[in-house]
């Protein structure tokens, strides 16, 4: 057979695959067909579709979790550098320094390291490099010394049957090891909310411990049941070799036990107050040679935060700082303290890649908030205090002035807004301060759908707020999964951030928010994907304009450090902005929960509000908010695909099974059922597409059957058979053309009462036969009249 002949999968068994094991690669070095994403979730109304995962041909490594080269194949019709590009986006994303492309008859070499002649070269099919080869040249684009190979070989923890690490988190490891591994001792790691940042710190301390790089390391974290949950999960692989740092700890007299090598603490709790002595100075200086700092945006990032002074004492020890939102402003900077991040995984790229949460934005704009509200003269609030004459909007609203309709309406809506679906949906209402987010929590309460919910379980509505005792000690059980109650959580700033609020399903924003890094935060709280949680997406209800943020070009980018930062006298010695405007708090001012209630000087609760206007957004394939209507959004997605209606009709026609088509329409996001919601039921995905993206005018399913039924077509088969394609028809009516594609078909009722599924085929004469039965009764059904 002509090579040209051969398809790209016999190109690969025959010619890359031998000539890899002929270069020294054994077969655990290769994965072949490797699939490296989950296909992100698409989300047209309630309905949800993954889409394609990201997969290379090959992808080769040297050792264990360090991917050092991609292959992209084709077959031999195409020239041997038809897969670079494609390839090079793969390496792009996994970090690999080598490409290759192949079509059987050569490679193409693309080198990102420096190490070869030319960027590009092609090379013969039995001169493949070896691991070796590549490793030593990867080594020497490291600039690594040879003393810390051991390092760089290192494996990640594994346990059978336990989770492999992702990509990224594998990226993540090995860019922070290798930084390390060049003499780097302070290291930024920027990953998303619901992106594995535990997880992946773990492995980068396990090799750190393992190959005694460090000795004793301590991991702090700003939530107690972060550490808590840490202890018990993550680093459980520690054994008894690690520790929750407190004052237990402390003997007798006065000294700590030093007998851990790991210790986990609440940054809060090693710090001195009210007389005590700092915890952390119980240690020696040079006692840790590894410090890793969790959501280091709350209080490393400024220079007189209390984590500097941990920072500032374990000064000799490698410090690692992780956020999902480094804070760069005039006042503190991350990158400042802890350099650029050796690695960044946005929460955009983690929507694309289907390991988080895609959203969509329900924008809510209230009449008094777009026009704002003037009081007529003389007018008194219900106190009888004489309100001040002058316009009140957004910026005052809970702060200077507060109107019980207005949060009212707000609960109203949500409420609905929940009982439109599953009421028992978790839900975090952002607030104003503490004193609306106990306002909004009564008003909740009040609304009548929720009354039976509420008496059922008090707990239906809860206020978990930095002053709430009882409401604190309900946000283990409202981000626990497996837990039904507490549902709707209101707050003001506790539960921004180190808050892993899984199956959180609803953000509301009824809060001003104009802190990029705050924003993101709150955002991230509803970013982790459960699909086993029913769990695919999750929505911002936003009363406040918050969501314009999503507009700022630094909403997902890289971190840039603010270029006014350490410019200015002011941080130090001036007061900074006050007030409610500021981009970010200067130094002194807390980003805790706000008491609230004694800045409102008027409460009127005679003001009527309504609903002036709402609007849809979804987060779409290209990482963009659009407004636009599934009509618009499926023409426009087919049309790429398939530039005319005869090019559609020409491929559904030609498909062998129209199940594939399907497959690839919902990958690229055209989901059949939101299509038959819009449309209406019973008529067939064919007939959908080309309804909305076409215009042409749909038949139903049955409609479909009938036609072929009034033909009489299968005269020329013997009772059994007849019986067998009469029932087909009948199945496609009812269930669709994917029904009758299935291998399974024939084990079904009416078939099953007609005879085996070996003695049906042998009706038709054996099975090549049925199945050139089956393709010509779907030709029926879209060719010809009825097409």
């Amino acid at each position: 057979m002509s090579k040209k002949a051969l398809s790209e999968a016999d190109i690969c068994d025959q010619f890359i695959t031998p000539a890899l094991h002929q270069a020294g690669w054994k077969r655990s070095q290769i994965r072949r067909e490797y699939s490296f994403t989950a296909g992100q979730m698409i989300v047209r109304g309630t309905m949800v579709a993954r889409g394609a995962q990201k997969r290379a041909d090959y992808v080769l490594f040297h050792h264990t979790n360090h991917p050092i080269a991609v292959i992209e194949a084709k077959d031999n019709k195409h020239s041997v550098r038809a897969g670079i590009q494609q390839g090079l986006g793969y390496a792009d994303t996994l970090g690999t320094p080598f490409v290759f492309s192949s079509n059987g008859d050569a490679f193409l070499l693309h080198d990102r390291t420096g190490t070869y002649g030319a960027i590009e070269q092609e090379i013969p099919l039995d001169s493949f490099p070896s691991p070796e080869d590549l490793w030593q040249r990867y080594l020497q684009w490291q600039q690594v010394s040879a003393d810390q190979v051991d390092l760089l070989t290192s494996q990640f923890y594994t346990k059978a049957g336990g989770k492999l690490p992702r990509y990224y988190q594998q990226l993540a490891v090995n860019r922070t090891i290798e930084a390390i591994a060049k003499g780097q001792r302070r290291c930024l790691l920027v990953m998303a909310t619901g992106a594995g940042k535990t997880y992946t710190v773990f492995n980068i301390i396990w090799r750190l411990w393992k190959t005694k790089t460090v000795k004793r390391g301590l991991f702090l974290a700003d939530r107690n049941s972060l550490v808590d949950q840490t202890i018990t999960n993550d680093f459980e692989p520690f054994g008894d070799k690690k520790t929750k740092l407190t004052r237990r700890l402390l003997e007798e007299n006065g000294r700590i036990n030093t007998a851990y090598e790991v210790y986990l603490g609440l940054y809060q709790a090693i710090i001195g107050n009210e007389g005590q002595d700092n915890l952390y100075e119980k240690f020696d200086r040079d006692f840790f040679d590894l410090v890793v700092i969790d959501e280091c945006h709350r209080g490393s990032a400024a220079e007189d935060s209390s984590w500097r002074q941990v920072l500032a004492y374990f000064t000799s020890a490698i410090q690692v700082g992780l956020t999902a939102t480094p804070k760069e402003t005039k006042y503190v900077s991350n990158i400042d303290y802890f350099g650029k991040p050796v690695y960044t995984y946005s929460l955009r790229q983690g929507i694309e890649d289907g390991f988080l949460a895609p959203f969509k934005v329900v924008r809510v704009n209230l009449d008094k908030d777009l026009e704002g509200w003037q009081p007529e003269a003389g007018e008194v609030d219900d106190d009888g205090q004489l309100i001040d004459d002058r316009l009140y909007n957004l910026k005052d609203y809970d702060r200077t002035i507060k109107f019980n309709r207005r949060t009212e309406l707000v609960a109203q809506y949500v409420s609905d807004f929940l009982h439109s679906g599953d009421p028992m949906r978790k839900t975090i209402v952002f607030c104003e301060d503490i004193d609306h987010a106990s306002r909004m929590r009564q008003a909740l309460m009040n609304v009548e759908a929720n009354r039976a919910l509420v008496q059922a379980d008090h707990r239906y509505v809860v206020q978990i707020t930095g002053d709430e005792k009882e409401g604190k000690a309900q946000l283990d059980h409202f981000i626990n999964p497996n837990e039904a109650y507490p549902v709707i959580a209101t707050t003001s700033k506790l539960m921004t951030t180190g808050v892993d609020a899984q199956t959180c399903h609803i953000i509301v924003l009824d809060r001003r928010i104009l802190s990029l890094t705050e924003f993101k935060q709150i955002i991230g709280r509803g970013a982790r994907l459960r699909p086993d949680y029913g769990k695919n997406f999750f929505i911002i209800l936003d009363f406040r304009g918050a969501t314009r943020l999503f507009q700022d070009e630094d909403w997902d980018g890289p971190p840039i450090q603010d270029e006014d930062f350490g410019q200015g006298a002011q941080a130090e010695d001036g007061p900074g902005p006050v007030g409610g405007d500021q981009e970010e708090l200067p130094p002194g001012q807390t980003d805790g929960d706000e008491p609230g209630g004694a800045g409102i000087k008027y409460t009127v609760s005679r003001q009527e509000f309504r609903v002036a206007r709402e609007r849809v957004s979804y987060y779409n394939t290209n990482g963009e908010l659009t407004t636009e209507s599934l009509r618009d959004y499926t023409r426009r997605t087919v049309t790429a695909a398939y530039t005319s209606l005869n090019q559609f009709l020409t491929q559904w026609n030609g498909a062998d099974r129209k199940a594939a088509i399907l497959r690839e329409l919902a990958e690229r996001g055209v989901l059949i059922e939101a299509l038959e919601a819009m449309v209406g039921p019973g008529y067939d995905p064919f007939d959908l597409v080309c309804h909305v993206a076409f215009d042409q005018p749909p038949l139903t399913r049955r409609e479909r059957a009938e036609q072929v039924k009034k033909r009489d077509v299968f005269t020329q088969y013997g009772e059994t058979a007849r019986l067998v394609l009469a029932g087909l028809l009948e199945k496609y009516a009812d269930q669709g053309i994917t029904s009758i594609e299935s291998t399974q078909i024939l084990q079904l009722d009416p078939f099953a009462d007609l005879g085996t599924p070996v003695e049906l085929v042998r009706s038709f004469g054996g099975k090549r036969q049925y199945q050139a039965a089956l393709t010509e009764l779907k030709q029926m059904l879209y060719g010809g009249q009825s097409a």
